[in-house]
C-alpha cells in the first residue's frame, strides 16, 4: 500500500510517500480502505518534533489520527457483517498514527458506521474536530442567551463550535485572522466576527457584545492571544484553554482566576474516559444526519501531497478543515 512515512522529525518535506506492507488486523481490529484522512494542526507539531514531550510518537511512523473509508478486512473476533461497511475510525494512540495511508488499522471500539445519508468526507471531517467540540461544550456548558467568544473560529473545530452554539441559542463572537476567515465564521452562525491580528481586537469583541463580557471563552489559539482573551471573560465565567497553535497554551494568572471566580479548563479536562470517544462520534454523526451541523472542508490534498497540506496549515493559509484524499 501507499502511505506517508516520517523517518525523522523536521520540516514538511520529511513527509514522504512510501510503499509499505499491507496491514493485518489484530483480533479486535479492522482494516479500512481509506477514502480520506483527517489532518490536524497537532500533526504538524508532532512531525516537527515540537510534540515530543506530549506524545509518545517517534520516527519512523505514519502520521494521522483517523480515516473515513470502507472496511476490507476484520480480525478474528470481529463479526463478518463489518466487511464492506462505510466507517469513520480513529487510528493509533495519543496523537494518532497510521492515518495517512491507503489502508489503515483501527480498533473496533474506535470505529463507527457512517449512516447512508451522511457524506463520507463530512464524517471524516468531524471525526476529531466534532468529538472534541462536543467535549469542550460539555466541560464549559454554555447557556442560551450567553455570549461566547470562540478563538480560532475559522478552524475545523472552530466552525463546528460556532454552528453548535448558534443552534443552541448562544450568542457567538468568532475571532479569526483575515476577512475570508471572518466571513466563514459569520456564515457558520456567529453574531459577529473580529480579527485578532489587529491591535484593538479585544475592544472589537466588546463592541460586538454591546459591552457585555463573554460568559465563556473557548481558546483554540493559545499564546498571547489566549492570554488577552482571559482578560475579557466575565467574572464567574468559564475559560477553556485547549488550543496551542500559537506555540503554547495561554498563560493564565491562576490567582486572578480564583479572585474573579473564573473556572479555567485545559486540554487535560478534555481527555476521554471509557466509551467517551464512541459516544461523542455517534452524537456528531447524528448531528450531521439531522443537518444541525455541516463541516466546512476548506481544502483537500492528495495523499502524495501531504507535505503541501502541512505547509498550508503552518502558513495559516487554510480555512476550516483539511483532508487528504486517497481515492
Amino acid at each position: 500500500m501507499r502511505a506517508i512515512e516520517v523517518r525523522r522529525f523536521g520540516a514538511p518535506d520529511v513527509l514522504e510517500i512510501a510503499d509499505l506492507a499491507d496491514p493485518t488486523p489484530g483480533p479486535e481490529q479492522l482494516v479500512v480502505a481509506s477514502s480520506a484522512s483527517d489532518v490536524l494542526f497537532v500533526d504538524t507539531m508532532i512531525r516537527s518534533g515540537a510534540g515530543a514531550s506530549y506524545f509518545p510518537i517517534k520516527p519512523p511512523y505514519v502520521p494521522g489520527n483517523g480515516v473515513g473509508g470502507t472496511v476490507v478486512a476484520a480480525g478474528e473476533s470481529v463479526g463478518r457483517e463489518w466487511l464492506g461497511r462505510r466507517v469513520a475510525a480513529h487510528t493509533g494512540g495519543p496523537g494518532g498514527t497510521g492515518g495517512y495511508a491507503e489502508l489503515a488499522v483501527a480498533d473496533l471500539e474506535h470505529a463507527i458506521v457512517v449512516p447512508d445519508e451522511v457524506d463520507l468526507l463530512a464524517a471524516t471531517a468531524v471525526l476529531h474536530d466534532g468529538t472534541t467540540a462536543l467535549r469542550v461544550l460539555e466541560t464549559t456548558a454554555p447557556q442560551p442567551g450567553e455570549w461566547v467568544l470562540v478563538l480560532g473560529a475559522a478552524g475545523g473545530m472552530g466552525i463546528l463550535l460556532v454552528q453548535l452554539l448558534s443552534t443552541q441559542g448562544v450568542n457567538v463572537v468568532g475571532a479569526a485572522r483575515g476577512q475570508a476567515k471572518q466571513d466563514a465564521v459569520r456564515r457558520a452562525g456567529a453574531r459577529g466576527a473580529v480579527d485578532y491580528g489587529l491591535p484593538d481586537w479585544d475592544t472589537a469583541v466588546l463592541d460586538t457584545t454591546g459591552g457585555t463580557r463573554p460568559a465563556v471563552v473557548l481558546d483554540g489559539v493559545g499564546g498571547a492571544i489566549g492570554s488577552a482573551a482571559f482578560g475579557l471573560v466575565a467574572d464567574g465565567g468559564r475559560f477553556s484553554a485547549h488550543g496551542a497553535p500559537s506555540g503554547s497554551p495561554a498563560s493564565i494568572d491562576q490567582d486572578a482566576a480564583r479572585r474573579r471566580r473564573v473556572r479555567v479548563g485545559t486540554i487535560r479536562d478534555l481527555q476521554y474516559g471509557p466509551g467517551d470517544r464512541s459516544r461523542l462520534i455517534g452524537e456528531v454523526l447524528r448531528q450531521l444526519a439531522g443537518r444541525r451541523i455541516s463541516p466546512l472542508i476548506g481544502q483537500t490534498f492528495s495523499l502524495a501531497d501531504a507535505a503541501k497540506a502541512h505547509e498550508a496549515i503552518e502558513g495559516r493559509r487554510t480555512v476550516a478543515k483539511t483532508l487528504l484524499l486517497t481515492d
